[in-house]
């Protein structure tokens, strides 16, 4: 795809990304294995003074999941412990909250459902997103580009937006490629203009409207999975799911 000649706002010049590999897809039981937390530049660039987590989870590591990421229960075993990198990690996010900086994320509902629970386990205060900005490409690309065939990973994302993923499934290779990807489907967002909707003015402002479209691409969901399971519940709530 080629490069959108546009100019995001100034707060889009600097942006944190988040990624995690975890021991499963299961937000509300899974725990985190490694975590990356890093900042970018509206260019993409990664900025000095990023944080890379490395944690024992405390409970085995299917083989599903290391297959994914490479980490066994055997390498995981000299991590830190999970009750004390959780620690670290939701001080992290937590400053990065508290100063208004955007923080893009794949997929975000997922990472921040499986921080929020795991948080909750360990007997750890959650993060407080009342000021939170959350920037997900996922919902912002399966809504502004809803009819598009193919899959919708991050591989997927990258490809089609031009962003160079490499190291796949390491969490900060994916954290980067995820800001990487955020900012180009933002300038498609902005090059679009009347044609979607208006621009946000504010990250806030971004913020809500993605509360609003993850919840319909739930819904749709939902309903397709019942056509064959009238039994599937939706399961709402962004960034963080309700179950």
């Amino acid at each position: 795809m080629n490069e959108i000649k546009v100019s995001l706002p100034d707060w889009l010049n600097v942006i944190a990304v988040f990624d995690t590999e975890t021991t499963g897809i299961r937000p509300q039981t899974d725990r985190v294995v490694t975590a990356a937390v890093h900042r970018i530049d509206i260019e993409g660039n990664v900025l000095p003074g990023g944080k890379d987590f490395e944690m024992n989870p405390g409970m085995p590591i299917p083989e599903a999941a290391a297959a994914v990421h490479g980490f066994t229960d055997a390498a995981v075993a000299n991590f830190t412990p999970a009750a004390e990198g959780m620690v670290e990690l939701i001080a992290n996010l937590q400053e990065l909250i508290d100063a208004g900086v955007p923080i893009v994320a794949y997929n975000a509902s997922y990472d921040f459902s499986l921080i929020h629970y795991e948080a909750l386990s360990l007997g750890l205060a959650p993060l407080e997103m009342t000021n939170a900005i959350i920037i997900d490409p996922l919902v912002l690309d399966k809504t502004l580009d809803k009819y598009r065939k193919g899959k919708r990973t991050l591989q997927a994302a990258a490809e089609r937006y031009g962003v160079s993923l490499v190291d796949a499934h390491t969490a900060k290779a994916d954290a980067v490629a995820a800001g990487q990807v955020g900012i180009a489907v933002l300038k498609y967002f902005m090059a679009q203009g009347g044609k979607v909707a208006v621009f946000p003015q504010s990250g806030k402002a971004l913020h809500e409207m993605q509360k609003v479209w993850a919840d319909e691409i739930e819904k749709s969901f939902a309903e397709y999975m019942q056509r064959e399971r009238p039994d599937y519940q939706a399961v709402y709530g962004w960034p963080i799911k309700v179950y």
